[in-house]
């Protein structure tokens, strides 16, 4: 056993560590954390001035029992887990259930695993800071509270199931605001002017800089324009520079992967923590912009190298924000040399932008010239201008080029003109006056919100990616691709003197991967802002994470912080039993119908958001109401009479085919055809409610060619067909993924039996056991996990279980455990 024993969170980094130390060390992990709050509301003892009490989790307990043994032996420990709050609390609770001796125990910390760092790290040890501990446990005891004490109300007052964060819910509050801006947007018409010019074979473009305001007033314009003579009244040319953004933050990196690799930001931190354990960038989770002098001078070297001289300007980038730790660094490569890193295609994506991104910040400024053309109508008070752009030297565009959230089309014509003088005439093509509008707030994205919650000071970098992602796990926010809609347009066009109107369509309002608040969210956002204001405002969560940086730096107690949010808030959540059901704005009649006379109400039901026309009534148990889901991006709240009424024209019968009932109706997933028991979805295109009996039995006719047998293996059909995940076979109740290796369009029968076989024989790999009379079996899972299987039941084990000697009575002692509790009948009064 080596002397030396260093504990860090994740297998990946103890398996690159140990490479650097050499054979006095043994470096393993601890999975990550150990200890926690357990559930219930005896984990926090408010009385006794927030006392938590922490246990170790029931996965770990494997992991401490091997991790007391190798400390035991061992003479130091080194504690390396995060240079972070999260990390120290780590570091700390390890040490307490470890029960190490502070004499034997130190703490180390790295920004990157690299040798030099480690060596870096071991040469200064320090101690467990216990500042930064406070400040994590003053978040998670916070943060339990809020949780634990609103969840139930939202309960109570609202529907089963819901939950409440403290930061959480204030994201949901920016989607829901923003979702309520865009619907009180009324949209503004102009006419844009533009004209096109033939210079000696090339072409010139130009706009008029105002917008007319009617049709009227463009149509007047062109008309003005007949006949006149058009020349070129000035040039003016400048020059311009371009400098570089700064390395990348959480936050940069988080909007930039999603605006350039289409990453969500889970994705983001998955990718990039598996490139910091692998050792290739810097620690990610960092609000600074600083670059180490050791990692300017490895980018100044890379530059030189590959680009020249002129190439270099180093810099060093200054946040604003007040919470940033300068000391830590921005993401950046650990070897800039290394162009190219990462096990996988995502992996090398990112990587990739990262190292882009920190070399352009050490690169020179491009060079421009800018050369504004204006140019006079004859008989005309307007003006149209032109403007070209050369780059003079590519500085660092040479590498990299930052993205925006601009949803603006930016239509001003750039690049080289066509050699122009002043006085020179024009020859005209056309002056186009196209109709525009204006455009209503943009819907946030996943990165365009951490943006935004890190402009308002609200979160941390370790918190925006598990924000985001449970905000859409709880249902409160949805991220969607919507198809546009078709919208009109007018195009007034001069050309040969003569002006032509003509009305044109185009596709409006779509939406890819876009945030959209659920009725959910829309409910128990306005209930929480009502009565517990302080919870859901931002400049108050923004107050909060102020705080939690004073405690960190040492300069405030975290059970004071704790008591003085803690009183007000206790006493409103006790306040809210006064609050009835129906003072919740769930539901909301919408009208009467014409029909029956009874009133159409929108609320919350127990499956989603519907409409119901008339309500119960225990006299008359046979009078039951009618009820229709809403539709994606139908809100209770503004649903009209109208539109509630349309949905219980679903389902229709729309016709027949061979003595078989066609019904179109809509489900959890969108509008389907019901046929001889068979469900077809229909296309994005289609209307549920007008879609005719012919176009009915195209549909399920090419459905029932798709499903159509297209080979028999082992005495059992193969069905192809198209999925989420992209092209598939069928067989045996197994979906098999054909990737791009074969041509989807032309299987052969040599392609269809060798995607079986490998698939069975995946399926006999991932086999550990198999009681096949007790129908049980335990097969391996992803990320090194594994599975105890027991028909729809499936129980994942941590890591840490080792399953080669697993025994039949262990496997059914465990699905025991974890069986689903029955439900119990209510017994009729």
């Amino acid at each position: 056993m080596p002397k030396n024993l260093v504990i860090v969170e994740s297998p990946a980094k103890a398996k690159t560590i140990e490479g650097y130390l050499g054979k006095d060390f043994k470096v393993v992990s601890s999975y990550g954390h150990i200890r926690d709050l357990p559930k219930g509301d005896k984990a926090i003892d408010i009385e006794n001035n927030f006392k938590p009490t922490y246990e170790v989790t029931a996965d770990k307990k494997e992991v401490i029992k091997g991790l007391k043994k190798l400390s035991k032996a061992a003479e130091t420990i080194y504690l390396a887990s995060d240079d972070d709050r999260e990390g120290e609390a780590i570091s700390w609770h390890l040490k307490e259930a470890l029960k190490l001796d502070p004499a034997h125990t130190k703490r180390i910390v790295f920004r990157e695993i690299t040798k030099s760092a480690i060596q870096a790290a071991m040469s200064s040890p320090r101690d467990i800071d216990v500042d930064l501990v406070n400040a994590q446990q003053a978040r998670r005891i916070l943060d339990r509270l809020v949780g634990y004490e609103l969840s139930p109300v939202l309960w109570k007052k609202i529907k089963r199931g819901l939950s409440a964060g403290r930061v959480q819910s204030v994201a949901v509050r920016l989607v829901v605001e923003k979702e309520r801006e865009i619907d009180q947007f009324e949209a503004k018409s102009f006419f844009k002017v533009s004209a096109l010019f033939n210079v000696e074979g090339r072409e010139l473009k130009a706009e008029i800089p105002k917008r007319f305001d009617t049709q009227e007033e463009a149509k007047a314009f062109l008309d003005n324009c007949v006949n006149a003579e058009f020349t070129i009244q000035n040039l003016e040319k400048k020059p311009a520079k371009r400098s570089p953004a700064p390395p990348f933050t959480t936050s940069t990196l988080q909007q930039e992967a999603s605006r350039k690799l289409g990453y969500s930001v889970l994705q983001t931190m998955t990718v990039a923590q598996k490139l910091y354990e692998a050792g290739k960038i810097s620690y990610m989770r960092t609000d600074s912009l600083n670059l180490s002098d050791e990692a300017i001078q490895g980018a100044v070297k890379e530059i030189s190298a590959s680009y020249g001289e002129e190439f270099v300007n180093t810099r060093k980038f200054k946040t604003k924000s007040k919470s940033a730790q300068e000391a830590h660094e921005a993401i950046r490569p650990t070897n800039f040399s290394h162009h190219t890193a990462g096990k996988d295609y995502n992996e090398q994506r990112l990587y990739e932008l990262i190292w882009k991104r920190a070399v352009a910040s050490q690169m020179a400024d491009a060079q421009l010239e800018k050369t504004v053309v204006t140019i006079d109508i004859s008989g005309n008070e307007q003006k149209l201008v032109a403007h070209g752009e050369v780059i003079k030297f590519e500085g660092f565009l040479k590498v990299y080029i930052e993205s925006t959230d601009d949803e603006e089309p930016n239509e001003e014509a750039k690049g080289m003109l066509p050699p122009l003088v002043i006085g020179q005439a024009l020859s005209l093509d056309f002056i186009k006056a196209r109709q525009g509008f204006s455009r209503p707030p943009a819907r946030y994205t996943e990165a365009s919100l951490v943006k935004k919650l890190e402009e308002m000071g609200i979160g941390r970098p370790s918190t925006y990616a598990p924000t985001i992602s449970t905000v859409q796990k709880r249902d409160y926010v949805s991220k969607e691709n919507r198809e546009g809609v078709e919208r009109k347009y007018a195009e007034l066009t001069l050309e040969n003197n003569v002006v032509k109107e003509a009305v044109k369509t185009e596709i409006t309002g779509a939406e890819k991967a876009k945030l959209f608040p659920t009725n959910i969210a829309m409910v128990v956002n306005d209930f929480l802002v009502e009565h517990f204001p302080n919870v859901i405002d931002f400049s108050f969560t923004a107050q909060v994470e102020e705080q939690f940086d004073n405690i960190a730096d040492g300069g405030q107690e975290w059970e004071r912080m704790i008591k003085n949010f803690y009183g007000g808030f206790h006493e409103k959540v006790e306040a809210t039993e006064q609050i009835s059901r129906s003072e919740v704005g769930s539901s909301r009649e919408v009208g009467i119908d014409p029909e029956s006379g009874k009133p159409v109400i929108a609320r919350l039901g127990k499956f989603g958001p519907l409409v119901q026309i008339g309500e119960s009534d225990p006299d008359d148990p046979e009078n039951k109401p009618q009820f229709a889901s809403l539709k994606a991006g139908q809100f209770i709240e503004n649903i009209t009479l109208e539109d509630a009424l349309e949905l219980f024209k679903l389902p229709r019968l729309v016709g027949s085919f061979r003595d078989q009932e066609i019904v179109v109706a809509i489900g959890r997933f969108g509008p389907y055809i019901k046929f001889d028991e068979k469900f077809v979805s229909l296309p994005k295109e289609a209307d549920p409610l007008s879609i005719t009996e012919e176009e009915a039995i195209v549909l399920i006719k090419e459905k029932e060619a798709a499903d159509a047998p297209i080979y028999v293996y082992d005495d059992k059909p193969v069905q192809k067909g198209k999925g989420r995940f992209g092209p598939f076979i069928k067989w045996n109740n197994m979906f098999i993924n054909v990737n791009k290796k074969y041509d989807w369009d032309n299987l052969s029968d040599a392609d269809i039996v060798e995607l079986i076989e490998d698939k069975i024989q995946k399926e006999k790999d991932k086999l550990i056991h198999h009681w096949e009379a007790e129908g049980i079996r335990v097969e391996k899972a992803r990320w090194g996990r594994h599975n105890v299987i027991k028909g729809k039941l499936k129980i994942e084990l941590p890591k840490t279980v080792d399953v080669t000697d697993m025994t039949l009575e262990e496997a059914q002692a465990l699905i025991e455990k974890n069986k689903p509790a029955k439900k119990t009948a209510r017994k009729k009064k």
